[in-house]
């Protein structure tokens, strides 16, 4: 299978040459020219497979050149070890006879990047062989939050990589900062902008559309690639999870084989419910995909009216890797609505880029409407939501998936519809300890790491064990840089 360019369809690279350069030469994002379709038992097939099973499953229909036994050692290597602290990976926790919740953090940093960015760097070390690629690469991350800490703890040390990570300045929860600036390795470097997620993501997307910096780094043996959801190898292993489960459900009889559900996702980026889109697509049975925003609701104004309008106030909420008012994975699912029509797709981005806005055709707005529900949260109604689910249900959720969990509760009520759903849990809730406290009701909260052990003592829930190892780590990085600075530091760091 080839991959080709949201904006250029003539653009044709494999899957290894699509994985090393992440992005297109023409600032497309690379998608395959064929979405697969699932036999039609696959979900029976997959029920009693493990989880690193389904995983090599589901890739072999998109990696041409990659071996069934290369793609079981990767999995096993990703998801194995001891990495992840629960044994299905991915577990589907039961809430009510219609409620789910598929908790993606139980990886090493805690949060459900850690499902493709313990993959992609495997992924990525294989291609770079398999292109004839002779250069070794630099990776440039923008991170919301929990993208950086995953794709530093998946590339350290990785042979002929180094990682470079960009966050906003006082745009992060502490620990989330604590986790990327302690970070161990002897490729990894992390540097905070001035400015929030949007700058920092802009200011990378920069960088690779730079062509005198890529003459320049070429000289010296580098090129850069990407390890935000703008490559494909971070997508790709998150259409997993969406199959996996509904295997899960299917498995323990909470639904009929062929029955659909529905998946509530909280959204910033857009990869991750994109994976949900792609799995539909594929033919996992889903009826709904339920988009949730918190106060920065670009998505849902754009899915409930079909015009995308980044024009407006930015908020830095107690959900902040959904602060993200540019929505870069958006234009992946532009490609698949409007009929993989690219000249259209460049019209919206260059729209995007010129005046902050774009309306997108009536047809598109239709078929979107009819995947897609959007809703959106503000802070108090996060809080309480976290409340309401330790008090009705003993079950602790980080403020992202309060998010979820209460635009759910809008869909019920909008529409009336009773399809089996699972509300797709993004982080553990002690990476926002602060925040989550405040929404139990105690007032006087510890500073640092100490909020730790007392949310701990609090709900009588036992923090992560790799959050628990931060105590006494001193952090290692401390550069801040300007968003129209940033590429001192990566000439810097490629030094």
């Amino acid at each position: 299978m080839n991959y080709l360019s949201t904006r250029n369809k003539e653009l044709r690279m494999t899957p290894a040459q699509a994985i090393v350069k992440g992005l297109a030469p023409d600032g497309g994002l690379l998608t395959p020219a064929v979405i697969p379709r699932m036999p039609s038992r696959a979900m029976e097939n997959m029920k009693d497979m493990s989880y690193r099973q389904r995983v090599v499953y589901i890739l072999n229909s998109y990696l041409e050149g990659f071996s069934s036994s290369e793609l079981t050692a990767y999995t096993a290597s990703a998801y194995g070890g001891g990495k992840f602290s629960h044994p299905d990976v991915a577990p589907v926790t039961r809430l009510d006879d219609g409620t789910f919740c598929m908790e993606l953090w139980h990886g090493p940093t805690c949060a459900f990047k850690d499902m493709a960015l313990q993959l992609l760097p495997h992924l990525l070390s294989a291609s770079l062989g398999k292109s004839d690629e002779k250069k070794s690469v630099c990776i440039l991350v923008a991170t919301s939050g929990d993208t950086g800490k995953a794709a530093l703890e998946g590339f350290r040390d990785v042979d002929r990589t180094k990682i470079l990570v960009f966050y906003p300045k006082d745009g992060v929860s502490a620990i989330q900062e604590l986790q990327m600036v302690t970070q161990e390795g002897g490729n990894v470097g992390v540097c905070s902008v001035v400015g929030n997620f949007d700058d920092a993501q802009t200011g990378v997307k920069k960088l690779f559309a730079d062509e005198r910096l890529a003459a320049d780094l070429a000289e010296r043996g580098w090129f850069l690639s990407s390890a935000n959801s703008i490559n494909w190898g971070r997508v790709l292993p998150q259409i997993v999870y969406y199959a996996s489960a509904y295997c899960d459900l299917l498995k323990t009889g909470a639904i009929a084989s062929g029955q659909e559900i529905n998946f509530c996702v909280p959204t910033g980026n857009f990869g991750n419910i994109l994976a949900g889109y792609y799995a539909k697509c594929m033919g996992v049975p889903i009826n709904k995909l339920i988009c949730a925003s918190n106060s920065n609701n670009v998505l849902t104004d754009f899915i409930n009216t079909g015009v995308y309008d980044r024009n407006r106030t930015f908020y830095n909420t107690i959900s902040p890797s959904m602060d993200i008012l540019i929505s870069s994975n958006l234009e992946r699912l532009l490609f698949e609505l409007s009929g993989r029509d690219d000249k259209l797709v460049r019209d919206y981005m260059g729209q995007l880029s010129e005046i902050g806005s774009y309306r997108v055709e009536p047809f598109i707005r239709d078929r979107m409407q009819k995947n897609f529900y959007a809703g959106c949260t503000d802070e108090d109604q996060t809080r309480e939501t976290i409340a309401r689910l330790w008090a009705e249900h003993s079950y602790l959720i980080d403020p992202h998936t309060a998010v979820a969990f209460h635009v759910l509760d809008q869909y019920r009520a909008d529409t009336g519809d009773d399809t089996p759903t699972v509300v797709v849990s993004t982080a553990s809730p002690f990476k926002f300890c602060d925040s989550v406290l405040e929404a139990l009701g105690v007032k006087e909260r510890r500073a640092g790491l100490e909020a730790l052990d007392q949310l701990s003592e609090f709900t009588g829930v036992a923090a992560p064990a790799s959050l628990a190892r931060l105590k006494g780590r001193r952090p290692r990085f401390t550069s801040v840089v300007e968003k129209k600075d940033m590429e001192a530091p990566v000439q810097a760091f490629l030094a």
